[in-house]
């Protein structure tokens, strides 16, 4: 058992932790929680780090959580105090791990009908987290990132995707002039703008769309603007200048899904 906070491997931890270039240089991130824990593909773990007062429950994710912690190679007790050293949260559920990150080829988001949300300079972890979850529920086939977003890999945002972070594809890309010129003619770019005229549910999007949501405080770049095929707008009252990005996203996203799957409604 790790009884000390000075212990190599909890000096490790709290490292990817805390920093984004630890995280890339060793492409690992930390995830905390049963849940979380219970969704994440064995064949990712690295290591598990159990509490010395973890105990387990009798939900799915418990039944899940026993299954994945007989066959793991890598598990390492850890005393209360200790773990509350490297816990991410204010109510440590006891379990956590070290997980090699998943990593994607642009082409792995392009299959079927290419659904795509494409993200610049999204700064709130929980709004990228949801965004990814949400993207997920819409039937999305992938996310593109400017780097200029908060790290996708930071525990925040991992575990405000609720596992959806295993299951929906992504690729990191330098800036949105290079995602246009990866993806022009793959997909129809619609930007979430100020400046649009139409509404966002007069489009079509039953054909190969990516809808480009920006910054929470500045939204898209003037240029990001300029090089989409078209700009719309999503109705709002009561004077309100912008939606939550997150929100923003979830509302498009949910449009395409309703108007791909029109026998459902």
């Amino acid at each position: 058992m790790i009884t000390s906070k000075n212990n190599e491997l909890i000096k490790y931890i709290k490292k990817i932790s805390s920093k984004a270039k630890v995280r890339k240089q060793e492409q690992v991130f930390f995830a905390e929680g049963r849940r979380l824990l219970s969704e994440t593909p064995p064949s990712l773990l690295e290591k598990i780090l159990v509490s010395e007062d973890f105990s387990f429950g009798d939900t799915p994710a418990d039944k899940k959580l026993r299954e994945i912690l007989n066959t793991c190679k890598d598990v390492e007790e850890v005393s209360a105090g200790v773990f509350s050293e490297i816990s991410d949260t204010s109510h440590s559920q006891g379990i956590a791990a070290v997980v090699r990150q998943p990593a994607y080829k642009l082409t792995d988001l392009l299959h079927g009908t290419p659904l795509l949300l494409v993200l610049e300079n999204i700064q709130d972890p929980g709004n990228l987290g949801t965004m990814v979850r949400t993207a997920l529920g819409a039937g999305a086939t992938g996310i593109v990132m400017t780097r200029d977003c908060v790290d996708i890999f930071s525990p925040k945002v991992v575990r405000s995707t609720m596992g959806a972070i295993y299951r929906m594809p992504f690729f990191i890309a330098d800036d949105a002039a290079s995602v246009f010129l990866m993806l022009r003619g793959k997909v129809k770019f619609y930007a979430a703008a100020l400046g649009g005229k139409k509404p966002y549910d007069r489009f079509d999007y039953s054909k190969p769309s990516a809808f480009v949501i920006g910054n929470e405080g500045n939204g898209l770049r003037p240029e990001t603007i300029a090089a989409c095929d078209e700009k719309m707008i999503i109705p709002m009252e009561g004077n309100l200048e912008s939606l939550n990005a997150a929100m923003a996203a979830g509302i498009l996203l949910y449009e395409a899904h309703r108007q791909r799957h029109e026998d459902l409604v």
